[in-house]
């Protein structure tokens, strides 16, 4: 089965949400994959400060999706639950999904996701901390060792090809129930915005998060809030955006 993407590579971007966009938009391909070695001007969800790990993956995938436009929310879910699945692969490393966007494990976060769509395209970004022996507070990497640029280009394949596999499966199959078994906010008491307060209690059928709170049971959406962070947690200053290194 021929690749149902174009993939490029550059050795340095600004940013690979940015250029992939860009690269879409002169073809007549229906997704193209992009991802660089470095990038020098990522952003995080919500405008966030950029880090950058030693050896990250930098990846982007610009595509016009088949789905209805008011699942689109869902992909980024979608991404982080693919990113999840290709760590596993290639490293055999487990990563639990902290909602929206965050890929973490017991030691801090190891990356994310960022989706954003325009009028008939979304891109999908997909930031991890590869190898980062000085990795500041709250982050963490994959790998002790670096594994160099071949295995790096091995996890955005896995990533690229389980994203594309679970959107084939469409919006309705997009991955509930597995991303509630994955996902460590559920049983957090969290806060949101300035004045959001609640427990987390489940994952609705939409991607939002359902949450308790003193008013009743709501529901909170990733492009509704600026950031969900733990209620026990007093610093909000962790570094990067979709991962301490982002697309």
């Amino acid at each position: 089965m021929a690749t149902p993407y174009a993939m490029r590579h550059l050795s340095e971007v600004g940013s690979t949400q940015d250029e992939a966009a860009r690269l879409l938009s002169g073809t007549g391909e229906s997704a193209l994959l992009l991802y660089a070695d470095r990038q020098v001007g990522g952003r995080g969800r919500s405008g966030r400060e950029w880090w950058e790990a030693d050896r990250g993956m930098y990846a982007s995938m610009a595509m016009r999706p088949e789905w209805e436009p008011s699942t689109w929310p869902r992909l980024s879910l979608v991404a982080g639950l693919a990113a999840r699945n290709a760590v596993h692969e290639v490293f055999e490393v487990s990563t639990d999904l902290k909602w929206p966007n965050d890929l973490v494990v017991p030691t801090g976060k190891v990356g994310g996701v960022l989706a954003e769509a325009g009028s008939d395209t979304v891109v999908v970004g997909c930031g991890m901390n590869v190898w980062w022996p000085d990795a500041p507070d709250g982050a963490a990497a994959l790998q002790a060792v670096d594994p160099g640029a071949v295995v790096v280009r091995r996890l955005v394949v896995a990533w690229a090809d389980r994203l594309v596999g679970r959107l084939e499966r469409g919006a309705d199959e997009w991955g509930r129930e597995e991303y509630r078994s994955a996902c460590v906010t559920l049983g957090q008491d969290i806060m949101w915005d300035t004045d959001g307060a609640g427990t987390a209690v489940d994952i609705a059928a939409d991607g939002g998060l359902v949450v308790e709170t003193a008013r009743g049971r709501i529901v909170i959406r990733s492009g509704e809030v600026r950031r969900v962070r733990d209620a026990t947690v007093t610093r909000d200053d962790q570094p990067g955006g979709e991962g301490a290194a982002a697309p």
